[in-house]
């Protein structure tokens, strides 16, 4: 037995004495080192961000946290790793060393620690990514640092490469790494569609999870891909996250909230009264806080969404009934004008004065199912997933995200606008 493979299982398996409770998945195993990272404040912050941001205005139970589903991503990493390691000859690690290992679950329990509050609210606008504030929280914080390199016996620099993929990094295991935290079969995806499904109250998210580890592995060009008999998994998780998007990420309700929100957000943000820096490293009472504490107008929204006033769809498009390049209304300076323009429309034909900040129209974010896992098939050869499957083909997955694009104009309630004269001015 190598070396290198006794420490990387001896740290998966009998390191793992922590216990951590997870209601989704059930006694979490870390080690102690581990734990240590759970008690540091940028960690501890996750605990105060609701992962679905105002998504319990609609589902009351929505209010697990982004701590939750960190905790989450690293018990599915690795259970993901164990897997991959029982492939592996005793006598080598393949592409696997132990400091790479610790490098990967350090990454799926971090990756979350630069998220903005509110879900994806803030997404849109022109913000520093997520992943890209992780990696720099990773980079400098000395606290931080030290647990990752003393305790964990781990690189800080290859942590925040695994989780911030703009970051060069020319190591091939750090780039099956990446591949194995953000693509098709990843441990976020994993978590979150059964998290989110749990805490809902719905069916559709829910994964066979410890069925599709079993058919996980590594491709001759050092991959992650899965076995031919795992198809219907994807195809399943293909459909989940379908229905996800369709009844919760952007129920009407949820996307009135977080357009509200961000609509006030980028008019502040145009006129100065907030910056870019203000945002970052908040949970969600202190974004809740920083906006009351400024006195503009527009930021008097986050009390309506969180008093659940919502604004209403006025009118709904449906993505076919645009005759448009739906990327123009996507863009903000156009957005912004036909909104203006649309206000003095309702003004013209109603005679209702409204705020800038009062007329929304929302269009959803381009949204990637992703297929890109290769199949393995018996001989070992391997496959695009969608030319390997009877069901999903690149135009129905065209078709699945075409129909999830829904336009809708959000006013406030009792303000009314002719939907024909909508569609006119959009198109």
């Amino acid at each position: 037995m190598s070396t290198s493979y006794h420490q990387i299982y001896s740290f998966l398996s009998t390191e793992c004495t922590s216990p951590v409770r997870d209601p989704v998945w059930g006694t979490v195993l870390m080690p102690p080192s581990f734990m240590q990272l759970l008690t540091l404040p940028v960690v501890q912050k996750l605990a105060r961000i609701r992962q679905l941001g105002p998504t319990y205005l609609v589902y009351p139970g929505a209010v697990h946290t982004r701590l939750n589903h960190s905790i989450g991503v690293y018990e599915i990493a690795k259970r993901m790793m164990l897997v991959l390691m029982q492939q592996q000859s005793p006598s080598e690690a393949g592409p696997f060393t132990i400091e790479g290992v610790r490098a990967f679950l350090s990454a799926a329990l971090l990756h979350d620690i630069g998220h903005f509050p509110y879900t994806h609210s803030l997404k849109d606008l022109p913000l520093t990514s997520h992943e890209t504030l992780a990696a720099r929280i990773i980079m400098e914080q000395e606290d931080l640092k030290s647990v990752i390199t003393d305790r964990i016996g781990s690189s800080p620099a290859q942590v925040a490469a695994i989780i911030d993929d703009s970051i060069r990094y020319d190591d091939a295991e750090i780039a099956l790494y990446r591949s194995m935290l953000s693509g098709t079969l990843d441990p976020d995806k994993l978590d979150y569609l059964n998290r989110d499904a749990l805490f809902c109250g719905v069916p559709y998210g829910l994964q066979d999870v410890d069925f599709i580890l079993t058919k996980i592995r590594l491709t001759e060009n050092g991959n992650l891909g899965i076995m031919k008999q795992g198809i219907g998994s994807i195809e399943h998780l293909l459909f989940s996250k379908y229905l996800m998007y369709r009844n919760i990420y952007w129920n009407k309700s949820v996307r009135s909230a977080t357009a509200m929100i961000r609509k006030a957000l980028c008019l502040g943000l145009e006129e100065g009264v907030i910056s870019p820096n203000d945002l970052y490293g908040l949970d969600d009472s202190q974004f809740t806080g920083l906006l009351r504490s400024k006195g503009y107008q527009p930021f008097s929204i986050i009390d309506l969404v969180n008093d659940n006033r919502l604004f209403r769809p006025a009118a709904t498009l449906a993505s076919g009934e645009f005759t448009g390049e739906i990327e123009r209304l996507r863009d903000y300076d156009t957005r912004i004008a036909l909104e203006e323009e649309l206000r003095s429309l309702i003004a013209r034909t109603t005679g209702a004065t409204l705020s800038p900040w009062e007329v929304i129209i929302d269009i959803p974010e381009p949204i990637s199912l992703e297929t890109e896992v290769p199949i393995i098939g018996r001989d070992g050869f391997t496959a695009p997933f969608l030319e390997s499957g009877p069901v999903f083909t690149r135009s129905v997955i065209d078709r699945f995200t075409k129909s999830l694009t829904t336009i809708r104009i959000f006013l406030p309630e009792g303000i009314a606008v002719d939907r024909s004269l909508v569609l006119e001015l959009l198109n």
